[in-house]
């Protein structure tokens, strides 16, 4: 396996874990902010970090593309 091959796995599995830790992120914290009864304004914060997240994850992913289109051509 070549070093960028090595390098496009890392970041794969970085993105993966985003995109878990996200998704987790934003389950518990609906379920504990509607127990605890937090304003709609404090659940919409949460909920826009997780959006911020998820775009993160986004930009990993075109990055692996990218440098996957660079590998081949």
């Amino acid at each position: 396996m070549s070093d960028r091959d090595q390098q496009i796995a890392r970041k794969g599995r970085v993105t993966a874990m985003v995109i878990a830790g996200t998704a987790v992120f934003w389950i518990l914290a609906t379920l504990i902010g509607g127990q605890l009864g937090w304003s709609n304004r404090t659940q919409a914060l949460f909920d826009l970090l997780a959006l911020a997240g998820f775009v993160w994850a986004f930009v990993l992913i075109y990055q692996i593309w990218r440098t996957r289109q660079s590998n081949q051509g």
